[in-house]
């Protein structure tokens, strides 16, 4: 049986608090970008380079617990948006940190707010057609490195983090039921770094910053997220892949006992909670003290309910990411401890 065996992860030391942001946007107090975003901290990498939080989940995961063994795993996965270079793969840094076996492997692939869901879909492919028994997937994310610090709009919500991921084909606390993905690539330009690729060369054009209307201040090199754009594409997208993956599960909204969805911001999230009509003690919302990171976001609010004790064996839960690219992609599980 496919199954996630067990989830960790890991958050850099250093915290963005929103008094220290107080201090540097005039018009914007603690409260305010509280009430905004639904975030109080941020854990930002700094020197941290992504390789090095991912081995810092995943030496995490391997010690949660004695049944797992390195040299069982037989690929692995890392889902980043921000890999130490352009080449050689980051994955392949990690396998080597890790001391995992040479016969594995080892791949980055470039998606964020829905990349958890592609992830755990490749790894179960890759089980289902009898090439790989444990798979390690990651995801490591360091957003701070594309943010301008003067942009209110990207530096309130984001913050860095990594999570490790083993799904086995011998143990597991969840079982894997359903999935559903889509891709819009016409939204592309609504969260981008514009430049660094080879679409578009970094220079001192790129890094030429400008003001926009509310008062940020990014260049070309920066992240750029254009917010009523995201948000209007997530209240119609979220609801479509939500009806298809429980669909494909052969459920309805009442089986499910509990929705983790990427945590974005607490307002989107409470604005799709109420779209689609789901009681608030079914809506998991955990981004208060690390913001969002990305891919990162649901194997996190994944393990802290778990350590939480809110799952119960048998209880339905649906994952659901949606984002960069635009991409989207959701999953229907069985938890079974």
């Amino acid at each position: 049986m496919l199954s996630i065996a067990r989830i960790a992860y890991y958050l850099p030391q250093n915290i963005l608090t929103n008094e220290e942001l107080e201090k540097e946007y005039e018009s914007w107090s603690a409260n305010k970008i509280y009430r905004k975003t639904g975030i109080e901290n941020r854990h930002i990498a700094n020197e941290e380079a992504t390789s090095e939080m991912a081995v810092k989940a995943a030496e995490a995961l391997f010690n949660s617990s004695q049944d797992i063994i390195k040299d069982n795993i037989d690929f692995l996965l890392l889902c980043t948006q921000s890999p130490d270079y352009f080449l050689p793969t980051t994955a392949c840094l990690v396998q080597e940190r890790l001391g995992l076996k040479q016969t594995i492997g080892a791949l980055d692939f470039n998606l964020g707010c829905s990349g958890y869901i592609y992830g755990l879909l490749l790894a179960t492919s890759l089980m289902q057609a009898k090439h790989v028994h444990d798979v390690l997937l990651l995801t490591s994310e360091k957003y701070c490195r594309y943010i301008n610090p003067q942009d209110k709009s990207t530096r309130t919500i984001f913050g860095d983090g990594a999570t490790a991921t083993l799904l086995s084909e011998t143990q597991g606390m969840a079982t894997l039921d359903a999935f559903d993905w889509g891709t819009d690539g016409a939204g592309a330009k609504n969260l981008i770094v514009p430049a660094g690729g080879d679409a578009l060369h970094c220079s001192s054009e790129t890094a030429k910053e400008q003001v926009d209307a509310n008062g940020n201040i990014r260049s070309l090199d920066n992240l750029y997220m254009n917010g009523p754009e995201i948000f209007t594409f997530t209240l119609n997208t979220v609801p479509l892949t939500i009806e298809r993956v429980l669909a494909k599960a052969s459920l309805t909204m009442q089986d499910i006992d509990f929705f983790v969805f990427h945590q974005a911001n607490k307002f989107m999230l409470e604005t799709l909670r109420a779209k689609l009509d789901i009681p608030e003690e079914k809506f998991i919302i955990d981004m208060k003290d690390y913001g969002n990171t990305v891919s990162s976001t649901i194997p996190i609010a994944l393990e802290n309910t778990r350590m939480k004790g809110l799952f119960h064996n048998g209880a339905k839960i649906l994952l659901a990411g949606f984002g960069v690219g635009y991409s989207w992609g959701s999953a229907v599980l069985t938890w079974k401890e």
